[in-house]
């Protein structure tokens, strides 16, 4: 066939095809680069049978940077791994990367190539006719999902639901499923109640399935930790470090529970083993940085209840904020989509004065574009107490905790910025009783609750010293249509 006519007909059967080419990976506000970094990491580190997929992600991530060489090298690798794993084992193994290489091959136009694969795919999906549906294809989709970030998460569950639906043993499987409703019940930093909590029998179970997967065991440990039943947890814990002392997945998460239990030195002592083998890593450096953040204030605490803006740091204060600061930034070097650390490292220069620096950190991370509620929720509260505190720009702050207050997640975020708002309005009223935007804004407070009757009460006030307020009048008419 010549070329112009196959390239038509060729996409239409490629979009067929059941790979990461056809899986809508956006990538959103993330670094091919940091990614790239990250999957040669987990092949360095993690011991598993289904390396594979790392390749295969991998070689999406090139197709991205258009570096269409390095894309071929790691589905070849992705082949080598499946065929040395499953010398006799079941072609369907190779679907999803025979996939791959026939978008890659069409990319690079060389059409022959990518219907040679296409085929390929045809001939293992015939033998496959009383099975149409494959554990491997939702397995290997859902690991996709959940190594690249927390945006895909519900997807990523949904696919090792299907796979264990077809295959209910499978240690891979099971292990996925347990660490993304892991994941989902402690994504940005929810505390997920224990009449709620899935993830407890889930991590067990992945444990039976592969008791020598200590990342596993690290895990379980933290949710116990989550539903105070950190004795217990130590057990699994102890078990994860002696399985794998040298293994920074696992380091990472004994220096979460250690950190989270108070013993900042303790967790500072595995987090600087595992950066030691992972030194680009940004979550490591996050981490490490809230260990120097919770000593900072522990130490400033010590230097009694003097006015926080004006007095000096002493040398070991600011030596613990210097160094919160710089593995904030190392952070965010090596994952420029780890939101958190954007308001920490805000947070920290604020400590530091240095506030347009916090100011610019503050608009770089409000800047991206797929944001979650609750990353906004927290934002928008910090953003409004720098607004507050250091700027002294009371409108701007009211305008952030508004936002915050306005979104219905439930992070203690949400508290603050209430309890912020209140306060605000109280002194507006203490120093005019006359003043329209306290009772204004104790109405918008009432109104975001749902407490519409009270709301009418502040509006009402609010409009009996400025009669002629389009908003007021606006917002009382609105309620009134409520009731």
């Amino acid at each position: 066939m010549a070329a112009a006519e196959s390239a038509p007909s060729l996409k239409l059967r490629l979009l067929q095809l059941k790979c990461h080419f056809t899986w809508k990976l956006t990538l959103k506000d993330m670094d091919p680069e940091e990614i790239e970094e990250r999957m040669y990491n987990q092949l360095t580190f993690l011991v598993t049978k289904n390396k594979y997929m790392v390749y295969n992600i991998l070689a999406y991530v090139m197709h991205l940077k258009k570096d269409y060489t390095k894309a071929v090298a790691n589905l070849q690798k992705a082949e080598e791994v499946i065929k040395e794993n499953n010398p006799d084992g079941p072609d369907h193994k190779y679907l999803v990367t025979y996939g791959n290489y026939a978008w890659i091959f069409y990319y690079l136009h060389q059409y022959e190539d990518s219907q040679k694969y296409i085929d390929k795919v045809d001939q293992i999906n015939k033998g496959l006719k009383d099975t149409p549906d494959i554990s491997e294809i939702y397995g290997e989709k859902g690991w996709a999902l959940l190594k690249l970030c927390g945006y895909y998460y519900e997807e990523a569950k949904l696919c090792f639901q299907k796979a264990l639906e077809l295959e209910p043993e499978d240690p891979e499987w099971n292990t996925g499923y347990a660490t993304v409703v892991y994941r989902l019940e402690t994504m940005n930093g929810r505390q997920c109640p224990a009449s709620e909590c899935k993830s407890l029998d889930l991590l067990k179970r992945a444990i039976e399935k592969n008791p020598n997967d200590a990342v596993v065991k690290a895990l379980l440990a933290l949710k116990l930790q989550d539903l105070k039943r950190t004795d217990e947890g130590k057990k699994y814990l102890e078990e994860a470090i002696k399985q794998a002392p040298n293994l920074p997945y696992v380091l990472r998460y004994v220096a979460k529970f250690y950190r989270r239990a108070r013993m900042e030195d303790e967790a500072l002592r595995h987090l600087k083993t595992a950066v030691d083998l992972i030194p680009n890593s940004g979550f490591l450096h996050h981490q490490i940085g809230l260990c120097y953040k919770r000593k900072y204030y522990n130490s400033k605490k010590q230097l009694g209840n003097r006015n926080i803006y004006s007095r000096q740091l002493d040398q070991e204060s600011y030596d613990l904020l210097q160094n919160a600061i710089f593995h904030f930034k190392k952070a965010l070097e090596s994952k420029k989509s780890l939101v958190y650390a954007y308001t920490d490292l805000a947070n920290m220069y604020c400590e530091a004065k240095e506030y347009q620096k916090a100011e610019d950190t503050f608009e770089a991370v409000l800047a991206f574009t797929s944001l979650s509620d609750e990353e906004k929720q927290q934002i928008y509260y910090h953003y409004g107490h720098f607004k507050e505190y250091c700027r002294r720009s009371q409108s701007e702050a009211i305008h952030y905790y508004k936002m915050s207050l306005q979104i219905t997640s439930t992070m203690r975020e949400k508290e603050f910025s209430e309890s912020a708002l209140r306060r605000i309005s109280s002194k507006i009223i203490r120093n005019n009783r006359q003043d329209p935007e306290g009772f204004a804004l104790l109405g918008f407070i009432h109104k975001t609750n749902g407490e519409r009757n009270d709301a009418i009460d502040c509006f009402e006030k609010a409009l009996r010293y400025d009669p002629h307020n389009a908003e007021y009048v606006s917002e009382l008419c609105e309620l009134k249509l409520m009731i």
